[in-house]
Formats: C-alpha cells, sequence, structure tokens
C-alpha cells in the first residue's frame, strides 16, 4: 500500500513513477482515461480544456490530446496493451507509458510509469517539467472522477 500520492524519479531505471489511491472503481477510471470526452475534461495540468483528443482505444490506434492554451503543443502516441479494466501502455514522446489499476476496496492503486530511452532523455523530461505537469494532471483526474457522475 502507498501513500494517497506519491512520485519517484526512477534514475535506475530512466522512469518517472506516479501512484494515486483514488475513491473510485477501476472501471470508471479507465472510462476516465480513454473516453476522449472525458478525457478533454481533467488532461490540461492547467485545468482548462483540451482543445483536441482523440483516442482510437486499439492496440496500434494513435491518443493525440492538444491544450488550449498558447503553450500548446500536440502529445501523440500508439496504444501498444489494453487490458480493460486493469490498464494500457502506450508510447509517445519518444517514451513507453503505463497506467495500471488495482482495486482495493472503495479505492483504486493507480500506478502511472513514463520510461524514457536514456538517462538524457529522462533529463530533458525532468527540465521539461513533466513530473509537475503530470502530478498536477492527476490531481485533475481524482478531482473529475470524484465530482462526475458515472
Amino acid at each position: 500500500m502507498f501513500k494517497t500520492e506519491t512520485f519517484e524519479l526512477d534514475r535506475a531505471n530512466n522512469a518517472l513513477v506516479f501512484q494515486r489511491r483514488i475513491p473510485a472503481s477501476p472501471e470508471r477510471l479507465f472510462d476516465a482515461w480513454t473516453r476522449p470526452e472525458q478525457v478533454r475534461q481533467w488532461w490540461d495540468p492547467s485545468g482548462r480544456e483540451l482543445a483536441e483528443c482523440e483516442i482510437d482505444l486499439r492496440v496500434g490506434g494513435l491518443l493525440r490530446f492538444v491544450n488550449a492554451g498558447p503553450e500548446s503543443f500536440p502529445f501523440e502516441g500508439r496504444f501498444q496493451q489494453i487490458d480493460r479494466p486493469h490498464g494500457f501502455a502506450f508510447d509517445a514522446l519518444g517514451a513507453a507509458g503505463s497506467v495500471r489499476f488495482v482495486p482495493d476496496g472503495e479505492v483504486t492503486e493507480m500506478t502511472v510509469v513514463i520510461r524514457c530511452a536514456s538517462p538524457e532523455h529522462l533529463q530533458q523530461f525532468v527540465q521539461m517539467g513533466v513530473a509537475d505537469g503530470t502530478s498536477r494532471t492527476l490531481d485533475n483526474l481524482a478531482s473529475y472522477v470524484g465530482s462526475a457522475q458515472g
């Protein structure tokens, strides 16, 4: 079991690891991550709705998110694995990402891993503020599933 929110910079594996305990089912969280009408509500770290959100939920399918603000850039990737409701894996920005959901009573333990290709790649992500941005995005997700119906 882990705290409600944890973050680890795992230099041995060139990874950023985020964990959250969220009072929602794995099914609810999987849907919040994979349905465009839901993702557009919480993905942007600033809390703004996404300008664009495309999800082709199949192995090899595209995911593309574009923030609405002036600092926006497309986040694009492809699904590598889908295991509803337990999680999924994808490639984006040269990194391998995974999201896993494990039920624990009334909450779900969610683990998000961003594995970079090299120590230099990891350092680029650190300098770009990926840890802070992802933490804010996951906070948005927790608020969204806590307030949204369904």
